[in-house]
């Protein structure tokens, strides 16, 4: 039950009722599983606008640092603009919850870099950046070292599994040639050791091993738990490959399954806690934009 589905664990053991076998007392005992969920703080590191304030509220998520959908066409400027014009609102909604990633297209270098002026001045931390330009190439260079002044998370989307820019584009699964591949992170971060790259969601669906095994060598790069897949062993692997410190909580609006995925893992209180929330707090502090 505890590596299958907490949410049954939960129902079933809460009850407190159950006949004996044989004239033995059963070994379970009621557990509550949201005293489990509320008692660790939690920062979602990925949360895709729109989202269920609700359920991250049941959840006990205390902030959710968020973008928009991923959209993979070339964005002009006065797009990008828009969408955080949209994360700008959100925060003015939800002041204190919700933290607005900036979105930008590095073919337009100039008004990226004024753009990232501007949200910052609002208040926005980190990026949300997609598919217009591999995470390695030149024209990402000054927005690399903008974002690494500001001492920032540079979050990208990547892929990586076969059909998808993992291995080889064997099958045409629709992802433009500008995707970035695990081994595109791995040469930002060794040209930039001193800049933070997030691979975005580890339970998005693609080859989370081949990602792990990929960035083990590399402590700039950082991954998040997000998405809605929950292979076993997901967790486990990805902090004995990476470390404890290098994973930060992430749902990408799939709440439950991310704060399941976690409870679920063999992982240690203090484990726990440095996942939900101290890991990415730690990063938010170098740049000043922690949560106290």
């Amino acid at each position: 039950m505890k590596t299958g589905s907490l949410t049954t664990a939960g129902v079933l053991l809460a009850k407190g009722s159950y006949p004996e076998i044989s004239g033995i007392e059963p070994a379970f005992v009621p557990y509550d599983l949201m005293q489990e969920v509320r008692k660790y703080r939690k920062l979602d590191a990925y949360c895709t606008a729109p989202f269920n304030m609700e359920q991250a509220e049941r959840l006990g998520i205390d902030r959710m640092y968020t973008g928009k959908p991923m959209i993979w066409a070339d964005w002009t400027p006065d797009q990008f603009i828009a969408a955080n014009d949209e994360m700008i609102a959100l925060m003015k909604r939800y002041p204190g919850k919700v933290v607005g990633q900036i979105t930008l297209n590095p073919k337009y270098g100039k008004e990226s870099l004024a753009e990232i002026d501007r949200c910052v001045d609002q208040g926005m931390v980190g990026t949300r950046l997609y598919y217009q330009v591999k995470i390695n190439d030149p024209l990402y260079f000054p927005v690399i070292e903008k974002l690494t002044d500001l001492k920032m998370m540079i979050f990208v989307h990547g892929e990586a599994q076969l059909g998808v820019g993992g291995y080889e584009m064997k099958y045409d699964v629709g992802r433009p040639p500008t995707v970035s591949r695990p081994e595109d992170f791995v040469e930002a971060a060794i040209r930039y050791p001193e800049a933070m790259f997030q691979f975005a969601h580890i339970g998005g669906g693609s080859d989370w091993e081949y990602m792990c095994k990929c960035f083990a060598d590399y402590p700039n790069i950082f991954v998040d738990t997000g998405g809605s897949n929950n292979e076993a062993d997901l967790i486990d692997f990805a902090v004995k490959l990476l470390g404890e410190d290098r994973l930060f909580f992430g749902t990408d609006n799939s709440y439950f399954q991310g704060v399941g995925k976690i409870l679920a893992a063999e992982l240690t209180e203090r484990q726990k806690e440095k996942l939900f929330f101290d890991n990415y707090n730690a990063v938010l502090k170098k740049g000043g934009y922690d949560v106290h």
